[in-house]
């Protein structure tokens, strides 16, 4: 599975986002680390029920623990914007 899918999975599964977007940005970022592979940095854009009641900071940490296996496997660089329905 691709490393977008991959995130697009596990985000879903910890989250049920109501919307989710994920930009490979990896592009931006050429020559940035020694590796030849172009699924390194990834924005991703969520909107969840369940943030409605977190901080910022308690939101990225939950996105950030479901996606660590990826970080092992290659994921270098995550932007994130996340947001509760309430914030539109």
């Amino acid at each position: 599975m691709e490393m977008k899918d991959r995130i697009i999975s596990n985000v879903t599964n910890a989250i049920n986002p109501s919307k989710i977007e994920v930009i490979n940005e990896s592009h931006l970022h050429a020559g940035h680390l020694d590796t030849d592979r172009d699924d390194t940095h990834f924005r991703v854009k969520a909107v969840a029920e369940i943030f409605e009641t977190l901080s910022a900071v308690k939101r990225h940490q939950m996105v950030y623990g479901a996606l660590s296996m990826e970080f092992e496997d290659g994921l270098h660089a995550l932007a994130l914007e996340l947001k509760a329905p309430s914030d539109d």
